[in-house]
């Protein structure tokens, strides 16, 4: 292995930013691998990178003088690439109307780089495979053997394996070209690298536009890095130079509000979302998915108070003796909490909980002069479902009572100005206008 003082000037050399570990293997197997005359294989999700590590080793390799292509071979038609990487005799086919190089007999003593090589026809693998095995080509039209000293390197964004299953790609071509596997990280596994990257790709937009770079609020740095970033460095460098050139007036740092505008599906796209199993999916139009945050944030509190009241009820059972003090502890918990007549059937095995305030949910169906305290009678032989079913029936309007008290919070913290109201809400001005007429809210 490298030291780091060597990866690091590679990475000043190439304009490499970022120090997450997996970038730092990567980066080790090129350089080690740079000496050599073996083939490579870069795998890794489009936008990652892969055409720089394939430039790294050819610059780092003693074919550093020669010649270097890249080639996107889904980029070039089926009945086309043979003529390209192989060249072609005069009167081949319809339209050669004179002899013709292909890049392997151009690229000899250099390196081709043939990027998206799981979209190179069965036809020319052959072709290649031969080319990789005894370093021969045949032009197209003829039958004269040419010799090339060309290194390859390759790259795919699909995994390989699979597409030889499916007879798609030559299983002989792919052990050949895997000589030495390159695997180049996500964007979204490479964590605080985004921010790197970002404010690098921000800086040099600014000199570019002769403008003051933006900053982000941390808020909006860690919005920035929980992104899935599906199109990888690609999509953060065309982000990073949206945000610079739009929002260069700002004299603030850029918070989430904001931020959020220029990420698309940010709901669907997280890594926070996706642990609620792909909930946030639907429609993709900024209203939509501003109106999904709210509802996220109404269901994280109420989830929260759901499991306190599941923890303080187990702890009211485990100890009955001091449930009353609990309970007490907790009032706030059973704001609201009626009892149902359906606890009140007393039961052999039945545990009596006292009641501790006014708040707290009385099980008798008939009025009573007794000064006994109120008891909850919780018998061991109810079904707990019966309680899940009831509580799944209001489910919706608690929902929509929720997010109706937190818009009228917003706008009393705001003295009615739907503007900042919105804002706080993390909605458009439109959504929340719907919702003051939706839930019939009266503004100051």
């Amino acid at each position: 292995m490298l030291s780091n003082p060597e990866i690091q000037s590679i990475k000043n050399r190439f304009g490499i930013i970022g120090n997450a570990p997996a970038l730092n293997y990567a980066l080790n197997i090129a350089l080690q691998v740079a000496a050599t005359d073996l083939t490579v294989l870069i795998t890794g999700e489009s936008g990652s990178g892969k055409e720089s590590f394939s430039k790294i080793i050819h610059n780092l390799s003693s074919r550093k003088h020669g010649p270097f292509i890249a080639i996107n071979c889904g980029a070039i038609p089926e009945g086309t690439i043979d003529s390209e990487l192989f060249g072609h005799v005069k009167g081949s086919f319809t339209g050669a109307i004179e002899d013709r190089k292909g890049y392997f007999e151009i690229t000899n003593g250099g390196t081709i780089f043939l990027d998206e090589i799981a979209e190179m026809p069965i036809g020319t693998q052959a072709r290649l495979l031969r080319v990789l095995e005894n370093k021969e080509f045949i032009r197209v039209g003829s039958s004269k053997v040419q010799k090339t000293d060309v290194r390859v390197v390759a790259a795919t964004n699909v995994n390989l394996i699979d597409a030889v299953q499916r007879g798609k790609f030559r299983e002989d071509l792919y052990y050949r070209l895997n000589t030495v596997p390159i695997a180049v990280p996500p964007l979204r596994e490479r964590g605080s690298d985004i921010d790197m990257l970002f404010r690098k790709f921000t800086t040099d937009f600014a000199e570019r536009y002769r403008i003051t770079p933006i900053t982000l609020t941390p808020e909006a740095r860690d919005m920035l890095i929980s992104y899935n970033f599906p199109g990888n460095i690609r999509q953060l460098k065309n982000i990073a130079e949206q945000i610079q050139i739009l929002e260069a007036e700002n004299k603030v740092p850029i918070a989430p509000t904001v931020l959020v505008k220029y990420l698309p599906n940010y709901a669907s796209s997280t890594r926070s979302m996706t642990l609620l199993g792909g909930a946030a999916g639907g429609a993709n139009g900024p209203e939509s998915f501003n109106e999904r945050e709210l509802l996220y944030k109404i269901l994280f509190d109420m989830r929260r108070d759901v499991n306190d009241l599941k923890k303080l009820v187990l702890k009211v059972l485990n100890n009955e003796a001091y449930g009353s003090d609990i309970l007490r502890e907790h009032d706030g918990l059973f704001n609201g909490i009626e009892a149902e007549s359906a606890f009140t059937k007393p039961h052999s095995d039945t545990k009596l909980l006292p009641s501790h305030s006014q708040h707290q949910p009385t099980v008798s169906s008939q009025p009573t002069q007794s000064t006994t305290p109120n008891i909850i009678q919780i018998s061991p032989y109810d079904d707990v479902e019966d309680i899940a079913h009831e509580t799944a029936e209001d489910e919706s309007l608690s929902l929509e009572q929720k997010e109706k008290e937190m818009i009228i919070k917003a706008l009393q913290r705001s003295n009615g100005k739907r503007k900042y109201a919105a804002q706080a809400l993390g909605i458009s001005e439109r959504t929340l206008y719907r919702k003051i007429k939706q839930y019939d809210i009266e503004e100051e």
